[in-house]
């Protein structure tokens, strides 16, 4: 029995499709949190493939430089990219090591010793609160309740940090299985810079197929300058976090403030979030000052204000150029709608994603102005040849 053509053309069937649609929406809708569940336990299934994609695509400019820069002369293609695949993991493997040598151990030295000190610098905190309030009430102020709530919550604080010690301790397989999928990914994406150029051919043997040709060359070069965006924007944000957490430890050496190394470092990640970041580690960094030195925790804000201001007026203007500049409700939006779909990633990546997000919305506006324009000169060709028509009549 044959299929009937005819059968499609009812009158039923839109109405038919736009009522099962609308079940299918109002079943997805209804079960969200499981059909979340289900996205996210598969995200995290694959998660090591996806970072190791990731790995590979931000080692890839590196790859590109040893290949293009110091394997220029080298003949073979396969013994240069070889070459450069062997050199880039050499030396991503060796600022591993320069950053645990260098950086770790007083990292986790620093956390020890503020955990071991915290009940004394609660307690010092809590006496100048107390002296505070007793200033202020001479001046008729009356701040207990907010001092009470200080004190409250460094109790709270110090009693969770000595109580909850084993917690932190059982955290340990945790951190394990996040070091082990960090290693599956890296060695992944060794494999993806290595079948490179196989892996992208057999892409766009792909989109070559499925696209049209017009169509092709125009994902091709939607996809080229996303590229671009991307890499000018990670390389660009890692340089601008390592400038300000050096100078803000240049800075807190200068004025003889304690935990330069872990305030620094975490300074300088924070600095990578876009908008909220650098709030997040002035509050961190004050807060940890001010239960040692309330002067210290005045200094360092000023110091982060400064730097901040001469970030975003100076150093970012450099290093970014004019080629990312998103008006800020567009990143604002991007914080929240890729944050919330991606967690840190999609924070961290908010910008990029906004920037393309906005050259997408302009090509689309020019396409469409370009589709206007040409259909105004063809309906005034097509009256210019009417009334030619009825003159000639």
């Amino acid at each position: 029995m044959g299929f009937n053509k005819n059968f499609l053309k009812g009158k039923w069937v839109p109405y038919t499709i736009a009522t099962c649609s609308a079940v299918v929406v109002y079943l997805l809708l209804s079960n969200i949190g499981t059909f979340l569940g289900g996205i996210n336990s598969f995200f995290a299934l694959i998660s090591p493939i996806l970072s190791g994609v990731v790995i590979a695509y931000v080692l890839n400019p590196i790859m590109l430089f040893y290949e293009r820069k110091v394997l220029d002369r080298v003949k073979g293609p396969t013994i240069k990219h070889s070459l450069a695949v062997l050199l880039t993991v050499i030396s991503v493997i060796l600022a591993i090591a320069i950053l645990m040598v260098a950086l770790i151990p007083q990292i986790v030295s620093s956390v020890v010793t503020f955990i071991e000190n915290f009940e004394s610098y609660a307690n010092t905190s809590q006496s100048l609160f107390d002296n505070l309030e007793m200033l202020a009430a001479n001046y008729n102020f009356d701040i207990s309740n907010v001092t009470e709530g200080i004190n409250k919550m460094l109790n709270n604080l110090s009693a969770n940090l000595t109580t909850h010690v084993s917690t932190v301790i059982n955290t340990s397989y945790n951190i394990g299985i996040s070091v082990f999928n960090a290693v599956i990914s890296f060695i992944l994406a060794i494999y993806y810079l290595s079948d490179k150029d196989r892996l992208l051919s057999g892409c766009k043997q792909l989109f070559k197929v499925v696209l049209r040709e017009k169509k092709y060359k125009s994902f091709a070069g939607f996809m080229k300058k996303c590229d671009a965006i991307l890499i000018r924007y990670i390389g660009c944000d890692l340089l601008d976090g390592l400038i300000v957490g050096i100078i803000n430890g240049i800075f807190m050496k200068i004025l003889n403030m304690p935990y330069i190394i872990l305030i620094s470092v975490i300074v300088g990640i924070t600095n990578l979030a876009p908008t909220f970041g650098p709030i997040i580690g002035a509050v961190i960094g004050g807060f940890i000052l001010l239960l040692i030195n309330p002067w210290h925790a005045l200094w360092f804000i000023l110091l982060t204000l400064a730097l901040q201001t001469v970030d975003g007026y100076f150093i970012k203007p450099k290093l970014f150029g004019n080629s990312l500049g998103v008006p800020g409700v567009w990143i604002l939006i991007s914080i929240i709608f890729f944050g919330r779909l991606f967690g840190v990633a999609g924070i961290l990546m908010a910008i990029p994603f906004a920037a393309i997000v906005d050259f997408v919305y302009h090509d689309l506006l020019d396409y469409f102005d370009q589709k206007k324009a040409q259909q105004e000169q063809e309906k005034e060709s097509s009256d210019i040849e009417s009334s030619d028509e009825k003159s000639s009549n």
